[in-house]
């Protein structure tokens, strides 16, 4: 059987070891445009083709050593580069396969703890990949029902939506409490008095404590 051949793509670690910065640098590369638009998205994250991540490089100070290259190049088992993105095969994450196979991520997860799924093609960001026909002859091998509108689905190349970056949204501004009443005192006669301080000061936000006196 031939060599199962793999994709070089990144994720926001293996790009941010790539030039050498820190992964949020990634990100907000991501989040100001600077990155193209993801490549793949798998399980709602993001990832790029080698050649769109190499564009970056000599721009803005960006550097890719070849060093830094040759190490990631390196890290792919049977690794080839791909330039356009309509050439690559089906890529899928945990959340993908759990569709596919009628579970949960949990589910997905244990397999692969206890070794009872095929092994990830590629690990990007802490993340496990497969190419979906990796998956297909997994459970074929293992006797695993597919769910058939899954798998065209996936075919097709309809993607999960990618998961939000960036600044969060601010809530919006709450309303501010009014002044703080100064003590007041009472006798035991002025009821109507105390109840319409108690309501004011409960209408404002704030509570009441309570203290006698003698």
């Amino acid at each position: 059987m031939a060599a199962a051949r793999t994709p070089y793509l990144l994720g926001h670690a293996e790009i941010a070891d790539l030039f050498g910065v820190a992964r949020q640098t990634s990100q907000k590369w991501r989040v100001d445009g600077t990155l193209a638009t993801p490549d793949v998205v798998a399980s709602g994250n993001p990832y790029w083709l080698l050649d769109t991540v190499l564009r970056l490089d000599g721009h803005a100070g960006r550097q890719a050593t070849a060093q830094r290259l040759e190490q990631y190049q390196a890290g792919i088992r049977g690794g080839y580069r791909v330039d356009d993105p309509r050439a690559l095969p089906v890529i899928v994450g945990i959340k993908e396969v759990a569709q596919l196979l009628g579970t949960d991520q949990r589910g997905v997860s244990r397999w692969r703890n206890r070794k009872r799924i095929a092994e990830a093609d590629l690990v990007l960001s802490g993340s496990p990949l497969w190419m979906l026909t990796t998956i297909e002859a997994d459970a074929q091998e293992r006797g695993r029902a597919i769910v058939p509108d899954e798998l065209e689905r996936l075919r097709s190349g309809e993607r999960a939506s990618q998961k939000s970056r960036g600044r969060r949204k601010t809530a919006p501004p709450q309303p501010a409490k009014q002044p703080l009443p100064a003590a007041r005192s009472f006798t035991s006669s002025e009821y109507d008095e105390v109840l319409a301080f108690v309501t004011e000061t409960f209408s404002a936000g704030h509570g009441v404590t309570i203290r006698p006196t003698r």
